[in-house]
């Protein structure tokens, strides 16, 4: 009778020391999915930065495509004043599609 007593007694410890393993592999899966979570998020993040770069690097290139190739003569005021606006246009248009976009 005291070896039954003992085999269920082991029967016992082994099954809880199975559930606490369960409970151990569980916790290790939780921590896992969300390393992985953070990482998919920067790489998304990541993604979405190179594309507003790429978005206004395209944006500055057809502004600058846009220029007009005019000769002004040395001096005039037109031609200072000419380049301060396009640079104004060039400024807005840039920090347009720098701002965060909402989804």
């Amino acid at each position: 009778m005291q070896r039954n007593l003992n085999r269920m007694n082991a029967l016992e410890l082994r099954k809880q020391l199975l559930i606490a393993e369960s409970e151990l592999n569980r916790i290790r899966l939780t921590a896992e999915r969300t390393a992985l979570h953070a990482g998919l998020k920067t790489i998304t993040h990541g993604a979405t930065t190179v594309g507003t770069i790429a978005s206004s690097a395209a944006i500055l290139a057809t502004n600058l495509a846009a220029v007009p190739r005019k000769q002004h003569a040395a001096g005039t005021n037109s031609f200072w004043l000419h380049t301060a606006l396009y640079g104004a246009v060039l400024i807005s248009s840039v920090w347009l599609a720098l701002l965060p976009r909402k989804s």
